[in-house]
């Protein structure tokens, strides 16, 4: 047995024991995989083990994450800060092994994984971002960004429909350093894939415009290594290489599902080992393939000291270029707060519009920024005016067409973000966010800084119907852990929302209107703390809290009950998650325990308006889908008028009363 084939197997062994001692995992992939996993790692893979964050280094996505094992077994026997007992703690509380790969939990994991489909967007990213990069900073003889996206997915990645966008726009975009690992096993949780994907994916693909090759058996490493090749060497367009493997190679349970998803048991487990002719002790990795993986791994490193080498000539030669790379790398960020404060909003505008002027402004300090939608820029307002299209001409351009492929534009913009030396932002009409909420929901748990422009906010869509008019949108995203979601009221707290976007680690998105709304003194920067008293009376009878456009109504609605001699103070909300992070002390001043007569007006879903209108309060909100008819005819159609605000007062003030 070869060096090689025995290092193959000690991956195979480690997962399963792992997984074993766990008494959970998935040990199918792992076995079946791990041919691909150790060619790959061993004779293509650019990597330096003791620096993960080499700016240079391929990036490697298992978007099948449930074959976790395989991954940490192999950045165990290449060197990476993963000890044996870390393995040991496969799916324990705190371990680097968790279940799934997780973003900044473990050197050489390049983003968390796990809902299917999602890391084959993420790769699609990083080749779009190394490609964008190349085009800005390579010069001749000095190749600064250089280098392979790899992504291995299985049968049920690429039966998720995000993922046949994901490839149908790398195809589009002839995303060549980027190479597709498909591991075909012909086995899901449920049993043979023949009853739900019997498709001919090769066609598929090659309709797609990426190159198609073919490994009969993956456990032919040289079959494997030519495979490779061959797609390092096609940059016109991207390649899929069709592994075909046996899922749980080598055990009793071998191309069943019941080695997909479950350990295997400590008899199959014996059986495997010995059918492996495996005779070492458990956890044990035999001494030649640790001093086989280790000098390969080291040998590896010679790829970093050669690119500082060359980086050092290419600040020599290109001095500016090399001061702009390392500006873009090390994530420097211009003066946000000032780029906002020479902007001015005297006249009533949509905060879409307000939006596009303030990422306009932006942009320009901020040249590393790109800025993306599914097919609606025209209407989002988030095209960066004369800075092109990213496309197989122009990788400079710093606009990207994704198409109508939402789900699949969250999942890549994780993947620009991940990428390094980017920032990124996407776009789409507020009601569609649901389409992209899986990819939305991995920025939040990654904690990475993606920014998300949704607009057309609320029923003042108007005309195109209840299909275009979000309701329950906003307290999906304001349940998303991690996620700031801003609704501003007007230009200035659309500028804030941006100061937030752009010096936050976590991801933002902002909740714009097609509408045009007023504009207000005392807006502005306090819109960072979440809430704020935008207008005030001694002594207040009744709080009106609000968002975006519905703070016009609140403003029209104070007015009234001043009239009859109701003392009103207004509290915008643009972001309740700045609001709960705020002191006690300072959520007491806004809104005062003492004043419990308290009306919340939002024209969208009720539900995450009961903590602050509190067991005196009105919520005037949407109960129901909107209908189709001009905004101003809606408003009023669903009780969203001052007059109806100025009711909601009343009966909320004399409901404090009563309960005194």
């Amino acid at each position: 047995m070869s060096v090689a084939t025995k290092s193959v197997d000690t991956i195979r062994i480690l997962s399963a024991e792992a997984i074993q001692k766990a008494n959970s995992g998935h040990p199918g992939m792992c076995m079946g995989a791990a041919p691909i996993g150790y060619e790959l790692f061993a004779e293509h893979l650019n990597f330096s083990y003791k620096n993960p964050k080499w700016d240079n280094r391929d990036r490697f996505v298992l978007s099948a994450g449930h074959g976790s094992m395989l991954l940490y077994s192999l950045l165990h026997l290449f060197g990476y800060d993963l000890s044996i007992e870390d393995i040991k703690n496969f799916r324990q509380l705190g371990s680097k092994t968790p279940g799934h790969p997780e973003y900044g939990k473990t050197d050489g994991v390049e983003t968390s994984t796990g809902p299917l489909g999602q890391g084959l967007g993420n790769a699609v990213g990083f080749a779009l971002a190394e490609a964008h990069l190349a085009a800005v900073f390579n010069k001749p003889g000095f190749p600064i960004v250089d280098h392979y996206t790899y992504v291995l997915c299985g049968d049920g990645c690429l039966q998720e429909g995000m993922a046949y966008e994901a490839c149908s726009f790398a195809g589009t975009q002839k995303l060549g350093k980027l190479i597709l690992l498909y591991d075909k096993n012909n086995i899901t949780i449920e049993g043979d894939i023949n009853t739900t994907f019997n498709e001919d994916v090769a066609t598929r693909f090659v309709a797609q415009g990426w190159q198609v090759l073919r490994v009969n058996d993956a456990n032919n490493l040289a079959a494997l290594g030519r495979a490779i090749g061959q797609a390092k060497s096609e940059l016109s367009r991207p390649t899929i290489i069709i592994c075909n493997t046996v899922i749980g190679y080598g055990s009793p349970l071998e191309n069943s599902a019941a080695v997909h998803g479950a350990p295997m048991g400590e008899e199959n487990l014996a059986k495997t080992k010995d059918r492996l002719n495996w005779y070492y002790a458990p956890f044990e990795v035999p001494a030649d393939v640790k001093e086989h993986c280790l000098k390969i791994a080291d040998e590896k490193l010679k790829a970093e000291q050669e690119w500082n080498e060359l980086f050092k000539a290419y600040s020599q030669s290109y001095p500016e270029l090399a001061q702009k790379y390392e500006e873009y790398m090390s994530g420097q960020t211009p003066d946000i707060k000032a780029i906002a404060a020479k902007l001015e909003f005297t006249k009533p505008e949509a905060t879409r519009s307000s939006g596009g002027r303030i990422l306009n402004e932006i942009a320009k300090a901020t040249p590393n920024l790109l800025s993306g939608s599914a097919d609606l820029s025209p209407s989002t307002k988030t095209e960066i005016k004369g800075a092109g299209y990213f496309s197989p001409e122009n990788r400079t351009g710093r606009n990207i067409h994704f198409g109508i492929r939402e789900h699949a534009m969250a999942a890549i913009c994780n993947g620009v973000q991940l990428h390094g030396g980017l920032r990124i932002l996407c776009s789409t009409f507020f009601s569609f966010s649901d389409y992209m909420k899986g990819g939305m929901r991995m920025s939040a748990l990654m904690n990475i800084p993606v920014i998300y422009v949704m607009t057309h906010d609320s029923i003042g869509v108007g005309e195109d119907g209840p299909t275009h008019q979000p309701v329950e949108q906003l307290i999906a995203l304001r349940s998303i852990p991690g996620l700031k979601v801003f609704r501003p009221c007007d230009g200035k707290e659309t500028a804030a929302a941006y100061v937030e976007a752009f010096t936050q680690s976590a991801p933002t998105a902002m909740i714009l209107s097609r509408q045009n709304l007023g504009q207000y003194e005392g807006t502005g920067m306090n819109a960072l703390k979440g809430g704020y008293v935008i207008a005030d009376m001694p002594k207040p009878d009744v709080i009106l809290i609000g968002s975006g456009s519905e703070i016009d109504l609140c403003m029209g609605a104070r007015e009234l009950l001043a009239k009859e001699g109701i003392r009103a103070r207004v509290v915008s909300m643009p972001c309740m998650e700045e609001f709960e992070a705020q002191t006690e002390e300072y959520k007491e001043s806004v809104l005062p325990k003492a004043v419990r007569a308290r009306v919340c007006v939002e024209a969208a879903s009720h539900f995450a308006w009961y903590k602050y209108s509190g067991d005196c309060g009105e919520v005037v909100a949407m109960k129901s889908f909107g209908v189709s008819a001009p905004a101003g005819v809606l408003f009023e159609y669903f009780g969203f008028t001052k007059e109806n605000i100025v009711k909601a007062a009343k009966k909320s003030i004399q409901s404090a009363k009563m309960r005194k």
